[in-house]
């Protein structure tokens, strides 16, 4: 496919204009869409049925129909698993609201929980954005309002005051406000080669409460554990001469019946297209390993009921390497921005993330199954285990989650400006403080909204309108 840079965003074509007029450009669209509007949040009867959303979700996704009730199981146990689940929800409630058309890559789901460290190629820990299953251009303030919801939700979810949440909440939009203006003054090869090191992330986190050394220690070895020949021991036996992925049901299943009936040859051929998606020198890396054994795994809360598998390859030496594929359908957020340039699911997911991270994963890549039906299923490939690591949210005081939230809306503006223009950014939201506390006021109202679509959802498993299954 002949994609064009504008294609992916229409505004990079103001990277050639000077920068003190792409700054008036971007203050310019406070005429039309004010500041003080970003507070607002979408109330009445107009407002879309949240749990409408989520059905309708549910059936547009081809979402396995025997984990949609484990879905619900998962949303239902706080507002911010909610929240976390309904990405579509937010996208719907964002569409109604003002939208500054300064467009970005957009992540599509940068709540707080999305924000972890993993291994770039060349093994050192970095501290970035995750995951992109939602990845689409758009306007920033989209990325940034999720962010901000997520961060009040979760500090009342610990019980933190009013005014701690709106603290945290504030750290995170003055230093998304900062590091836009920081990224503006690069040029755009410096821009290009920024990196957040994991190791500096969590210093700035740890030196905020007791024992700072040790936790930050803990937290890094706890992921660098997390490698391919840590899986082969936990995840995998000899059985009958033949190592296999061990079946730990219901999270870990063998392959669904459908993909036992097919030829091995099909699997290979869906592993192939896979390897031709990858750029030369990783190729050659992976046709250095055999397709072992495949299995089904249940993951994550929004993402319940999407079809994701792992496969195990070894090397003739006997390297094992673990990749995860995982289902891609469209975008939420492609009924209210149009449809992706990328026909293929799977491609917007690894080209979006692509743009997003300061560097991404080496295995990264797409393919497409067919089903007994006839419909089409796109997946998109990276790595199982790779170093990667997160906080537990819920277990900040609320000084680490002021310091975390600060990190996370530093993380998405640098991810911001690698696709869109942080200078006319820039301009739109000033060099105060007025854009941060409009945001705090919006925060606070969404979680507001959100607590009440919990408690939604809440009720209609109680009274049978919703199915639900206990917890894996």
């Amino acid at each position: 496919m002949n994609v064009t840079l504008e294609g992916l965003n229409p505004y990079l074509a103001h990277f050639r204009a000077p920068p003190r007029d792409r700054y008036d450009e971007g203050r310019s669209r406070r005429d039309t869409v004010p500041l003080e509007s970003h507070a607002e949040t979408p109330v009445g009867p107009e407002r879309v049925d949240p749990l409408t959303v989520l059905q309708k979700q549910n059936l547009d996704q081809n979402r396995v129909p025997q984990l949609i009730p484990l879905r619900f199981r998962r949303m239902s146990y706080s507002p911010f698993t909610y929240l976390r689940g309904a990405a579509a929800v937010q996208a719907s409630d964002l569409a109604a609201g003002p939208r500054t058309d300064l467009w970005v890559e957009l992540c599509g789901d940068a709540h707080l929980g999305n924000f972890r460290w993993f291994n770039c190629p060349d093994r050192q820990p970095v501290f970035d954005l995750n995951d992109f299953d939602e990845t689409l251009p758009g306007p920033f303030e989209w990325d940034v309002k999720r962010l901000a919801a997520s961060i009040t939700v979760a500090a009342r979810i610990n019980g933190f005051p009013t005014k701690k949440c709106r603290a945290a909440t504030r750290s995170a939009m003055r230093e998304y406000r900062e590091s836009i203006i920081a990224a503006s003054e690069l040029s755009p090869l410096d821009l290009f080669y920024y990196r957040f090191r994991a190791e500096d992330a969590l210093e700035r986190v740890a030196q905020r409460g007791g024992k700072h050394r040790q936790w930050k220690e803990s937290v890094l070895a706890k992921a660098a554990r997390k490698n391919s020949m840590r899986a082969l021991t936990q995840l995998t036996a000899v059985v009958d001469g033949r190592r296999v992925i061990v079946p730990d049901p219901p999270r870990i299943a063998r392959i669904d019946d459908e993909l036992a009936e097919r030829n091995w040859a099909e699997i290979s051929q869906f592993f192939q297209s896979y390897k031709e998606t990858l750029p030369l020198d990783r190729r050659v890396l992976v046709d250095q390993f055999s397709l072992v054994d495949v299995a089904r795994k249940v993951v994550g809360v929004g993402s319940v009921g999407t079809r994701c598998l792992m496969v195990l390859l070894e090397s003739d030496d006997g390297t094992p390497l673990f990749l995860q594929f995982k289902q891609a359908t469209r975008s939420v957020l492609e009924q209210y921005l149009g449809r992706s340039v990328f026909e293929q699911s799977g491609q917007r997911v690894v080209e979006g993330q692509r743009l997003i991270q300061a560097t991404s994963d080496m295995f990264l890549g797409w393919s497409r199954w067919r089903n007994n039906d006839g419909h089409d299923v796109d997946f998109y490939f990276r790595q199982l285990w790779d170093g990667k690591g997160k906080i537990t949210v819920e277990e900040l005081s609320p000084t680490r989650l002021a310091v975390f939230a600060g990190l996370c809306g530093k993380t998405l503006a640098f991810a911001h400006a690698r696709s869109g223009d942080a200078m006319m950014i820039r301009g739109y939201l000033g060099e105060d403080e007025t854009f941060d506390d409009l945001l705090v006021e919006y925060a606070d109202r969404y979680a507001d909204c959100t607590a009440a679509d919990h408690a939604q959802l809440e009720m209609a498993i109680n009274d049978g309108q919703i199915d639900v299954v206990r917890d894996l």
